[in-house]
């Protein structure tokens, strides 16, 4: 996990530009780089290291001395670079999995690059030789890059659109930053000036398809077929292996832990291989909430069924409020249920950061959105229509749960992974029937719990948990987190800046003081930048006037539906 930042045809003096390359500096804490680039002087790379793998080559930009034309910033992780070198027959000079990318390109090109990374991954290519500039990232956008280009050719690309939104340049007061869409690479072409011209975006994969890089992955074919026990099998099978191919790392490995079903099944199946593989060090597992909140409970009770060394934080609610304008600077959304979630997870990074020395992080992202583990699941009208919310949900990661799980972390210095988004993993979830993934008999991912129901890697009563959401579990039964902050929050807005909210901010307008209360703090860090959400997260076939899992009927018995 690493803070990366370009430009292409500055027309302001490089050194006044790379001012803005310090707003993502605590995604790096390690090191940090700014080289310019030769025969281009109005064209620079900026890079800030944390670092996971090859301690002594994996400065940025990459270059080797094969190839000396070509430039490589990237932020993320290739599981398989070991795979693709034995296949391809690759000669690496550093230990940097991001090396493959260099051979990759050299040997067929960008679309074969990109579509043969297992990983997670945003990178900028610089190809002097032939002129061209490649940007590219991952299919859910785990990692994050955002970019700007004018009409008259200036680029500036960075991990987060805080590093841009300050840049200068002669013929735009205010250009326009926007996210780089995951699954997609874009050709550039570069001009002698040092200015770009966008030739093309591609989208290299669709999250329903098997990946390319499956034919060198370390699973040969899987059996076919949809019967139940076969389809069990696989998803064991396939989930294990997007845990192990994980463990690549130089820097302790920890795990946050909800004591939900996603990160539980996550800390189980990585404290089985860690112990595996002989990796000489305890697991650390992180759980955060108030007092006697469900999640601490549940956590603890999982950690003592795995035999993790386990962490609780405690938080209270003034601590939670008084993060609240930090969390919106980090996350860059005024996102109600993203905030909201956000808070105990940026609070939790901040412990792990001062009081242990964890750096790479393993969390349950993604699940609930491939295993439609929502609670409004149990509304959908058919199987099929469940299925396209799903895939829904997974486009729009980016935007939300990924997004939190990245700068929540990221903010503190830390490396999030992620397996539930393996690529070969959701490929052959999504393949499933659509009627095999709905909730059944009341209980949301049924699917998954089933396959792991023999397995004794976690005590039934937690397997069986039913969906609570992240920033719900964290605070008492009797007062859930969203009542306490929208309790404060009412203090804070007067009923009439909410009457006129369609004035001040008639793109997502604000329909409650909580919203409001976001907005305002959203606008003061990023103004005019309200398009960066398209829309509010919401559940779907029901009447909800609130994200919160709590405000739905069926919370508190799913089966009583």
């Amino acid at each position: 996990m690493c803070g990366i930042w370009a430009l292409f045809g500055s027309d302001e003096c490089l050194s006044v530009q790379c001012l803005s390359a310090m707003k993502i500096a605590h995604r790096g804490p390690d090191a940090f780089r700014f080289e310019n680039v030769n025969g281009f002087t109005n064209c620079c790379f900026g890079f800030h290291r944390l670092a996971v793998v090859d301690q002594l080559y994996g400065m940025q930009p990459i270059r080797v001395k094969k190839f000396p034309y070509l430039w490589l910033c990237y932020n993320g992780e290739i599981y398989n670079f070991k795979q693709l070198q034995k296949q391809f027959g690759f000669e690496y000079q550093t230990l940097v999995d991001g090396e493959v990318i260099l051979h990759l390109y050299n040997r067929g090109g960008i679309e074969q690059t990109a579509s043969m990374l297992d990983g997670v991954f945003a990178f900028i290519l610089l190809d002097t030789a032939n002129r061209k500039v490649f940007l590219a990232r991952d299919t859910y956008g785990v990692r994050p890059l955002f970019k700007v280009l004018t009409d008259d050719g200036f680029l500036g690309v960075c991990s987060e659109a805080k590093g841009l939104i300050n840049l200068k340049h002669s013929t735009s007061l205010c250009p326009k930053v926007e996210p780089f869409l995951p699954g997609h690479y874009e050709v550039l072409d570069l001009k002698p000036s040092g200015k770009v011209a966008s030739v093309e975006l591609v989208k290299f994969h669709s999250y329903k398809d098997e990946p390319l890089h499956a034919t060198c992955d370390t699973i040969e074919t899987l059996p076919s077929g949809f019967d139940l026990e076969t389809v069990k099998s696989n998803i064991r099978i396939l989930f294990e292996n997007a845990v192990r191919k994980r463990l690549m790392a130089h820097r302790r490995i920890g795990c946050l832990l909800s004591g939900g079903l996603d990160s539980s099944l996550v800390a189980a199946v990585l404290l089985k291989l860690m112990k595996e593989i002989n990796i000489n060090y305890p697991l650390q597992t992180f759980a955060i909430g108030m007092e006697n909140s469900p999640d601490l409970l549940a956590a603890r009770k999982v950690a003592t069924h795995i035999g993790s060394e386990h962490h609780e934080v405690i938080f209270n609610s003034e601590e939670g409020i008084q993060a609240i304008e930090e969390v919106i600077f980090s996350l860059e959304t005024y996102d109600i249920t993203t905030i909201r979630a956000s808070i105990g997870m940026y609070l939790v990074s901040k412990y792990i950061r001062k009081k242990t020395d964890s750096v790479v992080i393993f969390s349950g992202e993604g699940s609930d959105e491939l295993t439609q583990g929502y609670i409004y699941f149990h509304k959908a009208p058919s199987p099929e229509e469940a299925a396209e919310e799903s895939e829904r949900l997974l486009k729009e990661l980016y935007l939300f749960d990924v997004l939190r799980a990245d700068r929540t972390t990221a903010a503190h210095g830390l490396e999030l992974r992620v397996p539930f988004l393996d690529h070969r993993f959701t490929s052959y979830y999504l393949s499933l029937p659509a009627e095999l993934r709905i909730p059944k008999n009341g209980i949301e991912k049924y699917l998954l719990r089933q396959s792991f129901e023999d397995s004794n890697l976690l005590p039934k009563e937690i397997l069986w948990r039913p969906k609570e959401a992240f920033s719900d579990g964290i605070a008492s039964v009797k007062k859930s987190w969203f009542s306490i902050l929208q309790d404060y929050i009412d203090q804070q807005v007067d009923d009439l800046l909410l009457e006129k909210a369609a004035e001040k901010y008639p793109f997502n307008t604000p329909k409650t003081k909580e919203s409001y209360y976001y907005r305002q703090i959203f606008e003061k860090h990023y103004p005019g930048r309200s398009n960066w959400l398209p829309h509010y997260w919401m559940p779907r076939w029901v009447k909800a006037t609130d994200p919160s899992a709590r405000t739905l009927k069926h919370y508190k018995s799913a089966t009583q539906e």
